[in-house]
C-alpha cells in the first residue's frame, strides 16, 4: 500500500475508534471531530474495517469497501457499528470495554481480478496479501480481509468459505463465474 500512515496517525485512529466505541456503548453522542487537528491522510476519503476481539476471539467486525467519507469519520462510524451492530454478536456492554482490543484495517480501492476459470482464479490470488470480494449477478456479496488468510491457508478453502459467507454453495466458485475484486490493507491495532 502506498502512502502508509505514520505511527502518530495510526495512534490517532485507534484513539478515535476507542472513544467512539465507549460513547456508543454508553449511549452517548459522538463529539464533533476537530478537523484542524487531523493530518491530510485522516481528512481525505478512506475506507476502513474495524475488528474487535476479546481474548483473541472475534467480537465484531464492520467496515466499508469503498471510501465515501473522511478516513477519521469512517473509523469512528465503523468502530461503533462493530461494537453495536454486527448481527453475529449481541451489542458490546459497558463492562466489556476494558477487554476489547481494536484493530483498524485501512483499505485500498478494490480492483477487478480478471480470470478465465477456477484454476486461473486460484493462481491469481495472493495469500496473506489480498482481501477478496465475491459478487454475483443476484446481488450477493461477501468479503474477507487479508488477515483471514492466517486462519484459512489454501486459496481453495478461502474461496469455499467466502462462498459460504455469501450464502451460496461453498464450492460455487468452481463452476460459476463471479465478479472478483481484490484489495490490500494497512492493518494496525492496540
Amino acid at each position: 500500500m502506498k502512502n502508509k500512515l505514520t505511527s502518530e496517525e495510526q495512534r490517532t485512529l485507534i484513539r478515535l475508534a476507542r472513544e467512539a466505541i465507549e460513547c456508543g456503548v454508553k449511549g452517548q453522542k459522538l463529539p464533533p471531530l476537530d478537523n484542524s487537528s487531523l493530518s491530510f491522510h485522516l481528512r481525505e476519503q478512506g475506507a476502513s474495517f474495524i475488528t474487535l476481539t476479546v481474548h483473541g476471539q472475534l467480537r465484531g467486525c464492520i467496515g466499508a469497501l469503498e471510501p465515501y467519507q473522511p478516513l477519521a469519520d469512517d473509523v469512528r462510524e465503523h468502530a461503533v457499528a462493530a461494537a453495536l451492530q454486527d448481527p453475529r454478536f449481541p451489542p458490546v456492554q459497558p463492562d466489556e470495554l476494558n477487554g476489547i482490543k481494536i484493530e483498524v484495517s485501512r483499505l485500498t480501492r478494490p480492483i477487478p481480478l480478471e480470470y478465465k476459470d477456477a484454476d486461473d482464479l486460484l493462481s491469481k490470488l495472493h495469500p496473506n496479501v489480498d482481501g477478496v470480494i465475491l459478487r454475483d449477478a443476484a446481488g450477493h456479496r461477501a468479503t474477507f480481509l487479508p488477515q483471514v488468510w492466517e486462519k484459512i491457508g489454501s486459496p481453495a478453502e478461502f474461496l469455499d468459505n467466502l462462498c459460504y459467507k455469501m450464502g451460496v454453495s461453498h464450492n460455487s466458485w468452481r463452476s460459476r463465474h463471479f465478479d472478483v475484486l481484490v484489495y490490500q490493507v494497512e492493518e494496525f491495532h492496540e
